[in-house]
């Protein structure tokens, strides 16, 4: 994934806002309107959002007739994991080190100070 992308997609997963249209996004498509709903901010603040999303390629809006449905574009996603995932395997080997460390140190008998 190109880095410019991936920091692209890490800014618009930034907001808990965006976050959370998202996962509204991700039970179906809907309309902005739909989409605003349960925010306690103006309809404009979410079309900004929304915005930033289609930025990223995140979200695509499409027209059917006089509905404009939002919906949820998981590539970015998948891409943004697959970075993670590299490093998945670095951070498990380092906590795998660290439970070895402490099963031995729990298996050394106590130093007697007597």
């Amino acid at each position: 994934m190109d880095s410019d992308q991936l920091s692209i997609t890490f800014a618009a997963l930034a907001d808990p806002t965006r976050r959370a249209i998202l996962a509204r996004l991700a039970q179906g498509e809907v309309s902005v309107t739909e989409l605003a709903a349960p925010f306690a901010i103006s309809l404009p603040a979410v079309t900004k959002h929304l915005h930033v999303l289609e930025r990223a390629g995140l979200v695509s809006r499409s027209r059917q007739a006089q509905w404009r449905p939002c919906k949820l574009e998981a590539a970015p996603l998948r891409e943004a994991c697959g970075w993670i995932d590299d490093y998945r395997e670095h951070w498990q080997a380092g906590l795998d080190r660290r439970d070895t460390y402490l099963q031995q140190l729990q298996q050394e008998p106590a130093d007697d100070q007597s």
